[in-house]
């Protein structure tokens, strides 16, 4: 069975930043820059590339793992199961056995009551996919402008 608990979605928001640091390129000073000189234009290019792209991979990143879990509904199952085992009563009650009624109703709402579970799970992985997909391409576009700025320079990036 398919079951996704909240230590699950948390783990998954948490890992969206792992993308978003594991991106940084790698930066060679080709042309014999100091240290300060490239530190200087690594500051600059990345003030040029969050300017023209509207992408701050500290933001991006600050989002993606502070992203609050989906805390959805709890208790569907048992919610389901009080639902129709009084439906089940009910019917029970006009056909003469409240009781075989509501423990069939009980059993049949403890199944609808995991099937809304499962979509509501299903739709809030759906959503925590489609945060990450947004997150890479934004700092994709990022990182190209601030790979053009730094090549500008003349520095070697992988």
């Amino acid at each position: 069975m398919y079951r996704l608990d909240h230590p699950i979605i948390i783990a998954l928001i948490a890992g969206l930043s792992i993308p978003v640091y594991g991106q940084q390129p790698i930066i060679y000073p080709a042309k014999d820059q100091s240290p300060q000189q490239q530190q200087k234009d690594e500051g600059e290019c990345y003030a040029w590339a969050k300017q023209n792209t509207g992408v701050d991979p500290a933001a991006v990143g600050q989002a993606a793992a502070s992203q609050p879990a989906p805390t959805g509904p709890q208790g569907e199952r048992a919610r389901g199961a009080v639902r129709g085992a009084a439906g089940g009563a009910a019917i029970g009650a006009i056909a003469g056995d409240a009781g075989q009624g509501a423990a069939i109703g009980a059993v049949a709402g403890t199944m609808a009551g995991g099937a809304r579970k499962r979509r509501r799970a299903e739709a809030e992985q759906a959503q925590t996919q489609q945060v990450q997909a947004q997150s890479q391409q934004a700092l994709a576009t990022y990182n190209r402008a601030f790979t053009a700025c730094l090549e500008g320079r003349g520095y070697t990036i992988k």
